[in-house]
């Protein structure tokens, strides 16, 4: 595939030149006319810190938030993908049964708000299923190695059962529009491919993996990829049930310190570093592809 050369015109100059005065006159008329106080020095306090004990630079509020924020986001990308690739499938299975569940939950999960979805698995799975299984005990019963893995890889104890609750529910929710993705990438595949693998002898699992799949992925890589970086973004919601992830920790500061515009706009600005890597790897991944 040939690509287009750019080209840098005239108007583009006069436009960037435009855009760049009137960034530059918005931000002289916030500086003289804003009654507020700009203190930017304790946002690194908040980031990290020295601890006066060991010596060593700890992770603080903003970025212990980051942390859990790449956390939750990665291992509901994982559930999700899993559970849309299963329900994807379903969706074109021959099988009346399977089509018939997989487009109940699809329609049903997508046609609620996602807010409303969070609240039931938190108050009903969280609040009356995980405490008969005691995790928060077993966890504590683990040794401190042990523990201390569990801690890295999730939350401490005493956060896991909000920790999962908001992992299922936003896998749930985010696999029912995966599945739509994966449906609509093996249906763009002509019928002709389908028959071409048949007439080899293979099986209909042999066909998927073998032959269809294949060349749907890349049809599905780049729908998929903004999906990845809307769960990112989604991620942000679970706040409302006290999970200490990025924007939790930014509405904690500001409660506590009403420095409300330096932090967040360095929430902004960890999102968008976040969302903008995985994008740049994805669309590498797709040009890979092509």
């Amino acid at each position: 595939m040939l690509k287009k050369k750019i080209k840098f015109t005239l108007l583009d100059l006069f436009l960037l030149t435009g855009l760049g005065l009137l960034g530059v006159y918005i931000f002289l008329k916030v500086k003289n006319n804003l009654n507020y106080n700009w203190d930017w020095q304790f946002i690194f306090h908040y980031l990290f810190f020295i601890d006066p004990a060991t010596g060593k630079i700890q992770s603080n509020y903003l970025l212990q938030g980051f942390f859990t924020t790449i956390k939750l986001s990665l291992f509901t990308t994982l559930l999700a993908t899993l559970m849309g690739s299963v329900l994807g499938l379903m969706r074109i299975s021959p099988s009346f049964l399977k089509k018939s569940l997989s487009t109940f939950y699809v329609q049903s999960i997508r046609n609620l708000p996602p807010l409303v979805v969070l609240f039931i698995f938190y108050f009903f799975i969280g609040d009356q299923i995980f405490p008969l299984f005691s995790l928060e005990n077993t966890i504590l019963k683990l040794s401190p190695s042990t523990q201390k893995i569990l801690n890295f890889l999730f939350v401490p104890p005493e956060q896991i059962t909000s920790f999962l609750s908001a992992l299922l529910a936003m896998s749930i929710y985010e696999g029912a529009y995966i599945a739509e993705i994966v449906k609509g990438g093996l249906n763009s595949i002509p019928k002709g491919q389908w028959e071409a693998a048949a007439s080899l002898g293979f099986s209909y699992s042999q066909q998927l993996r073998m032959v269809i799949f294949p060349q749907a992925f890349s049809k599905i890589l780049p729908p998929l990829a903004g999906q990845f970086i809307s769960i990112i973004k989604d991620s942000s919601i679970v706040s409302v049930i006290s999970i200490q992830e990025l924007t939790f920790q930014g509405m904690e500061l500001m409660s506590s310190t009403y420095k409300t515009f330096e932090i967040w706009i360095t929430i902004t600005l960890l999102y968008f570093l976040l969302t903008y890597s995985l994008s740049w790897i994805l669309g590498k991944l797709e040009l890979r592809q092509n």
